[in-house]
């Protein structure tokens, strides 16, 4: 039998995270076709309005009944106002870890959010569903990326060359694939003793296979 993660939300100081909502889909369509999200992922470009409910109402909520993970909105905890979202992926049910994945919208990088949120998915998978290994790949120039990683204290293990395809501007205002290194950093539950230091954080975006 297939083991699934709780369908459950997880609060901090200044965010929620939750499952999405039908209200949702305006601001995820704005905050998946901004520049720095096409350019570290692998969403369809153009996004649309159809996609983004799609997401919402039927492969989020399966990533989670299907037993591969778990899908996040991250909204603030005042305004509700949606900031990004955090995704665990290819989960190992023996092994007990899962490779964590994350976008922040345009207007909310450098508050930190990031790394707050991939946080708390991290105490709480650490603590309350006792995994042991939480995985987190950056692509090699993407050095905000990296800084969230170091900033939750993330080991670097190594780097896998030529192992994703990231996206560029071409000058007809176009995109063009781009093959890239990705640096595997993990994270241990003793990890994170000490860790979070209070630091600037550039909310950076970790690859996300976006997967329809």
């Amino acid at each position: 039998m297939t083991s699934t993660f709780p369908d459950i939300s997880i609060s901090t100081d200044r965010l929620v995270l939750r499952p999405f909502e039908e209200a949702d889909i305006p601001a995820l369509v704005e905050m998946v076709t901004d520049d720095q999200v096409i350019a570290w992922t692998t969403y369809p470009v153009p996004y649309t309005e159809a996609e983004a409910r799609a997401y919402v109402s039927r492969e989020a909520p399966a990533v989670r009944t299907g037993g591969d993970g778990i899908v996040f909105a991250v909204t603030e905890f005042l305004t509700q106002r949606l900031v990004g979202v955090v995704e665990l992926r290819r989960t190992d049910w023996r092994v007990l870890s899962a490779q964590v994945s994350y976008i922040t919208a345009s207007w909310a990088r450098g508050e930190g959010y990031a790394s707050e949120s991939v946080l708390a998915l991290a105490q709480w998978l650490f603590q309350d569903q006792k995994f042991e290994r939480l995985e987190l790949r950056t692509g090699a120039d993407n050095t905000a990326a990296q800084q969230v990683a170091q900033k939750l204290g993330c080991i670097s293990e190594g780097v896998l060359r030529n192992a994703w395809i990231a996206r560029s501007r071409t000058e007809d205002g176009g995109w063009t694939d781009i093959r890239t290194d990705l640096i595997v950093w993990s994270l241990l539950p003793e990890d994170l003793d000490g860790a979070f230091e209070e630091q600037a954080d550039t909310s950076g975006l970790a690859p996300y296979p976006y997967a329809p």
